[in-house]
This record gives structure tokens, sequence and C-alpha cells, in this order.
């Protein structure tokens, strides 16, 4: 049998000594960490941005196929791609849980180890927050901090006529992910004999339990003098980031479908479930890519990097948001990636 420390023997103050005893500080600008009433940091000279997420059990994640450590991760992560999608370095987070007394010492252990692994692969500290009890389910904040050199920060509403619309990485993988992580649940509440299958979809499941964020774009950005003309994370699907871009710079766009990154085996598995890729690509969140846009004299300078498709250009207002089929066909690009409000 495993240990079981229950949290209410250490309290609060022991449970937070015992989560952030080790933390080593990494970043210049962190003046004060964790273990005062608030943090102290000072970035130098550069703007600071600010960003914060809130994950709640069963509407963002659902334990029953979440790893808690996978969770810290992705907790992490999901915050420090805001920041990146800001043209901005992460520098800070902090973290705040709300815990039912199902949750033992260890397993807020296994949670913290995925939050100090994001930290360490990120370069960010971990500076503060708060835990607390909840009724119900587990709660999880996290604000992340970032800095960037005055006024390099890219917005959502300056996107320009003819610029090209680019996005990183591989898009609707981690939708494939959450599609047969909630077929295997529901066989295993079905009849919990049956052992789940992950079919060797490691790909589609690390993409759902494990996303990264795009530091090395950004990185790749700085070093060839390159700033998008606009910029956002993907995380509730394409097709509504690309209506984000669209209506904050007022504009229209043209994307093709032959030019969506869909990876082989995010392909097959779309396949095997019966499902459109290109729907998923379009539609699924939590890809966690960075979608920009970028002067079309920049063209050159994005082929040096496999990581970057051109996926369509901004248009005229007037022509609408269109994805150009391989068929030929034209059709508007509406969202139906994730609603936060729709259960």
């Amino acid at each position: 049998m495993e240990e079981r420390t229950e949290i209410a023997n250490l309290g609060e103050f022991g449970l937070i000594d015992h989560l952030t005893k080790n933390i080593e500080i990494q970043n210049a600008s962190t003046i004060l960490g964790v273990g005062d009433d608030a943090a102290v940091i000072d970035h130098f000279g550069k703007q600071t941005v600010v960003t914060t997420d809130l994950l709640l059990e069963g509407v963002h994640f659902d334990l029953m196929y979440t790893p808690l450590k996978h969770l810290g991760y992705k907790a992490v992560v999901v915050n420090l791609s805001d920041v990146y999608a800001m043209n901005a370095t992460p520098t800070q987070i902090t973290l705040s849980i709300g815990i039912s007394n199902r949750f033992s010492v260890e397993a807020l252990n296994e949670f913290y180890e995925g939050v100090y692994f994001a930290c360490e692969k990120y370069g960010v500290d971990l500076i503060g927050g708060d835990t607390s009890s909840s009724l119900k389910g587990l709660v999880i904040s996290v604000t992340a901090i970032g800095e960037v050199t005055p006024n390099a920060f890219v917005k959502r509403s300056t996107a320009q006529k003819g610029d090209l619309i680019c996005v990183s990485g591989e898009l609707g993988g981690a939708y494939l992910g959450l599609t047969l992580m909630e077929r295997e649940k529901k066989i295993y509440q079905e009849n919990p004999q049956i052992q789940p299958d992950l079919e060797n979809e490691s790909y589609i499941v690390g993409r759902l339990l494990k996303p990264e964020a795009r530091k090395d774009i950004i990185e790749f950005f700085e070093k060839n003098n390159i700033v998008p003309t606009s910029m956002m994370d993907v995380s509730d699907g394409i097709s509504s980031e690309i209506l984000h871009l669209c209506k904050q710079s007022n504009l229209g766009a043209v994307v093709y479908e032959e030019k969506l990154p869909i990876a082989d085996d995010s392909r097959k598995a779309a396949y095997k479930f019966g499902l459109d890729p290109t729907v998923c690509a379009l539609n699924g969140g939590e890809d966690y890519e960075l979608i920009f846009t970028l002067k079309q004299e920049d063209y050159d300078k994005i082929t040096l990097n496999e990581e970057i498709s051109v996926i369509g250009y901004m248009a005229e207002l007037e022509e609408g948001i269109k994805l150009h089929t391989k068929g030929g066909n034209q059709f508007n690009i509406t969202a139906q990636g994730w609603n936060a409000f729709q259960q």
C-alpha cells in the first residue's frame, strides 16, 4: 500500500512549506519569491505582461485519465503559451489550488512535480500562490508574468491586408487525443474489467496530456529579426482564433485546406475514428500552437523553419473569412471550437 498523508496533518502553512521548500530562483527579475506576504519582481526597464488561466476539474480536465504530474505540467504550459503569444518571455508564475480531502499530500507532490518540471524546462520561477479547501473537485488557477522589450509585444488587432497567416507545429492532435480518452473512459465505465487500449496512439495522447508552449518560435523570431504583425495562441481551435484576428484587425481572411499542418499520426487517428482531419484541425482546441500574421517580405525568413506553415492571407473585410477546400470549393469559416460556456 502506498503511504497516504492527510493534508489536514500538515495544515495550510505546513503544506505550503512542504510543497515549496526546494524552489531555486532562476531569473534575476525575481527579487523576492515564496515566503513573504507578496513576491517582488523587477524587470529592469522591460515591459511586463500578465495572464491568468483557471482550470476546473470536470470542465477543463478529467482525472480519470489525466495523471496529476501531467496536469501540473499542463497547468503551467497553457499559461506560458499566452505569454509567448504576446512575443514576450515568461519569467514568473503564481499558482493557486483548491483541493478536497480526497487528495493526499502524496497526490499533491505528484501535481507539483509536474509544475516544477515545467518551470525548469521554460526557465520560470514559481513565486507565490494560495491553497484552499474545495468542496467539489480540483480547482487550479495560474498567473504567468513575462517581460518584453518596450513596445515589442504583439497584439491581435494589428494585422494588415495581404499579411501571410502562419501557424506553428501541427493542428488537431489534442482533440483526437481527447476523443480517444473519452471513448476509452466510456468503455471502462460500462465494463471496469476492460483495460484501456490506447492503441499505440502516443502522439495524440501526448498532444492532449503534455502540450508544449512554443518558446522555440519566439526565440526564432528574435534571432531572425522577425516581428509578427499580429499573434495569438491556438487554445480554442484555429477557426475561432482566425475569427478573433479578423474581428480585432477589421479584416477578412483566406485559408487553404491543403496548407493546414496535420501530423500523419493525427490524420490516421481521425480516419480510424470516422472523423475528418480538416475539421479536427480547424475546430479542435488545446493545440497551444501560435497563429500569427507576417508581412509578405518576411516570407523568405520563415522558410528556414520547418515548424512554421503559411496557411493563407489576410484579405479585405468585404471578402469575408473563407476556407478554400482541396476540391476547389469555398466555405465561410465559423467558430465551432471550444466554448467555455457550453456544457
